[in-house]
């Protein structure tokens, strides 16, 4: 992994991680061994995020809690919280209201034009999200195809294909390949 790379490990939560969740991933568990691989050599340059719903949620964000009821929760409810696999990674957490994690919160620990490794769920939402958002400001971005889960394995490769449309900002590449350089 590049020396000045940021691990971005996307909202491992108990929300998408839970086979009891209306979002849970079955792709998840997979994911854990790769994350702490990556995690073990960033170390201090790995930063996990939090979806969280909005307090206020205004435009669509109002009726997208309102279809989704179980998950307007507060900040500090289990179902929020990082799964016990990888909480121990969270010592720098971004929560934010959105589905794409690239805004200030993220660019004030990592600079404004980072080279971000994301890894994390739903590869189909906040990964592409995030993605997008950070190579669109200049980010340098490489997305981890072993170490992402999606909602579906359907629905993660398709999120692969968008997202491999848009080198040199943002590569794909498997936790062996990113370890190796």
């Amino acid at each position: 992994m590049h020396p000045d790379a940021w691990l971005v490990v996307i909202d491992p939560q108990r929300i998408f991680a839970s086979p009891d969740s209306p979002w849970g991933s079955p792709m998840f568990p997979a994911v854990v061994e790769p994350v702490r691989r990556l995690a073990a050599v960033a170390g201090e340059r790995t930063v996990v995020t939090r979806w969280v719903p909005g307090r206020d949620p205004q435009g669509s964000w109002k009726a997208y809690l309102e279809a989704w009821p179980f998950a307007d929760v507060p900040d500090d409810d289990p179902l929020l919280g990082l799964v016990p696999e990888l909480a121990d990674l969270g010592r720098r957490v971004v929560s934010v209201p959105t589905f794409g994690k690239w805004g200030a919160e993220l660019e004030a620990i990592t600079g404004p034009t980072p080279h971000l490794v994301l890894t994390g769920v739903s590869t189909d939402c906040c990964v592409v999200s995030t993605a997008l958002a950070a190579a669109d400001a200049g980010a340098t971005v490489t997305v981890v195809t072993d170490a992402c889960a999606g909602s579906t394995p359907e629905n993660h490769a398709a999120a692969m294909t968008v997202m491999s449309l848009y080198p040199p900002q943002i590569t794909l590449a498997t936790t062996d390949e990113v370890l190796n350089t």
